[in-house]
C-alpha cells in the first residue's frame, strides 16, 4: 500500500529545518558558540573566579614571644585561609601591607600571655586592607573565628569554660562547604544559555536579509509562521545540547551537587531557552543587519544577564530602582531556578513562580516576533 505523503505545510517546515541545520553545520561560529564557548566560560569562571578568600597572606608581629603567642600563631599556620608571614615589627608589617605583599596584620603586643586572663583581655591588634570590601569582611570573619576557637580550646585545656555572652552554633544549609563555585557555576549556565539562545538567533533572520535569500523565501508558498519555526527548532535543539554539556561539566568537572531532578532542570531550561530565542529572534527581525543584531543582543541580553540576574551580585543588595529593572531580565528567574534545583532540590514555592515568569516572557517575545515578521519586503 502506498504511503501517504505528509501535508504540504509539514513538508515545507521540515525542509526549512533541514536547510537551517545545513547552515549551522557550514557555519563553524554557530557550533563554537553552542559548544566551545560554554566550555571556555565554565573553565574560566570555575577555576579562575572565586569569591572565597583562601591562602591570604597575613603578617604576624609578636612583640614578646611566649608559649601562648606561639600557640595562637600556629593556629593561623594550620588553616588554609591564611599564609602567615613573620614580621619583626609593625613598621615592617605596615610597609608590606602598603606594598600589597600582605592583606592583613595580626599584632600580638607585649605581655600577651600574662594579660590573657585580665578583664580587658590580651592586647591584640588587627589591621586589614579594606580596598576590596568583600575580601576585607571575609578576612575579618576568619580572624575572629580562629581567635574565638583558640580561646575556647585554651580555656578547656586549662580546665574551665570560656564565658561567652552568646553560644553561637553555625548551621549552613544547601552549600555546607561554602564554596563559591557551587553557586557561580549554576548561575553561569544561565549566562551561557542567554548567549546561545539570543546571540545565535539574533543573526539568523538578519543573515537572510543580508544575503538576499529572504526575498527568495518570500516568493515561495511558505508562511511566516513556518519560517520562524524553521529558524527556532534547530537553535532550540542546539541550545539544549549546549545546556546538556554545561550541566555535565558542572556535575563531573566542578563537582557541583544536583539535588533536584534532571527532568525539572530540563523543563525549566527549555522554558528559558524559548524566552532567549524569542528575544534573539525579535532583535534579528528588527535589525536586518548581522553586526547591528549581534551588538544589540550583547547589550540587551548578555550584559543584563551577567550583571542583573543575581549570578554575581545579590539582587537584594541593589538599589530599589535597579531591583525593579531586574524583573524584566529573564535570566533573573532562571538563575533562581538553577541555584535552587542544583543546591536545594525541587522546591515548588521557588521554581513555579519563576517558571511562570519565564512562560510569560517567552510568550511575549515569541508573540512580538511573530507580529513583527511579515511576508513583505519593506
Amino acid at each position: 500500500m502506498k504511503q501517504q505523503s505528509a501535508p504540504g505545510g509539514f513538508r515545507r517546515l521540515r525542509g526549512l529545518v533541514r536547510k537551517e541545520f545545513y547552515q549551522i553545520v557550514r557555519d563553524p561560529s554557530a557550533i563554537a558558540i553552542a559548544f566551545l564557548m560554554p566550555v571556555g566560560l565554565l573553565i574560566l569562571f570555575g577555576y579562575g573566579v572565586s569569591l572565597d578568600a583562601k591562602h591570604v597572606p597575613i603578617a604576624i608581629v609578636v612583640e614578646t614571644p611566649d608559649a601562648a603567642a606561639a600557640d595562637l600563631t600556629r593556629s593561623f599556620e594550620m588553616t588554609d585561609y591564611f599564609d602567615p608571614v613573620r614580621m619583626p615589627n609593625m613598621p615592617a608589617a605596615a610597609d608590606a601591607l602598603t606594598r600589597h605583599r600582605v592583606d592583613a596584620i595580626l599584632h600580638l603586643q607585649g605581655n600577651f600571655a600574662s594579660r590573657l586572663h585580665e578583664k580587658e583581655g590580651a592586647p591584640i591588634g588587627v589591621v586589614i586592607n579594606g580596598v576590596d570590601a568583600n575580601t576585607a569582611r571575609l578576612i575579618s570573619g576568619y580572624i575572629e573565628g580562629i581567635w574565638l576557637k583558640w580561646l575556647g580550646d585554651r580555656a578547656r585545656s586549662e580546665g574551665f569554660e570560656l564565658s561567652m555572652p552568646v553560644d553561637l552554633r553555625h548551621r549552613i544549609w544547601f552549600n555546607a562547604e561554602v564554596r563559591s563555585r557551587n553557586f557561580l557555576v549554576p548561575g553561569l549556565i544561565a549566562v551561557i544559555m542567554t548567549l546561545i539562545g539570543a546571540l545565535l538567533t539574533a543573526m539568523v533572520m538578519a543573515r537572510e536579509w543580508e544575503r538576499g535569500t529572504m526575498e527568495a523565501l518570500l516568493v515561495t508558498p511558505v508562511t511566516m509562521r513556518e519560517i520562524i519555526l524553521g529558524k527556532l527548532i534547530p537553535y532550540f535543539i542546539l541550545g539544549m545540547g549546549g545546556m546538556a554539556l554545561s550541566v555535565a561539566m558542572a556535575l563531573w568537572v566542578f563537582d557541583v551537587p544536583l539535588r533536584g531532578s534532571i527532568w525539572m532542570l530540563t523543563a525549566t531550561s527549555a522554558l528559558f531557552l524559548l524566552a532567549a530565542l524569542g528575544m534573539g529572534l525579535l532583535i534579528s527581525i528588527a535589525a536586518k543587519n548581522q553586526f547591528v543584531a549581534g551588538q544589540t543582543a550583547i547589550v540587551v541580553t548578555f550584559l543584563p544577564a551577567f550583571l542583573l540576574s543575581g549570578f554575581l551580585f545579590d539582587i537584594g543588595s541593589m538599589p530599589e530602582a535597579v531591583q525593579f529593572i531586574t524583573h524584566i531580565v529573564a535570566a533573573r528567574y532562571f538563575v533562581a531556578i538553577l541555584q535552587t534545583v542544583f543546591l536545594a532540590g525541587d522546591i515548588p514555592s521557588v521554581i513555579l513562580p519563576n517558571a511562570a515568569a519565564l512562560v510569560l516572557m517567552a510568550a511575549i517575545f515569541l508573540g512580538l516576533s511573530r507580529k513583527k515578521a511579515r511576508k513583505r519586503l519593506e
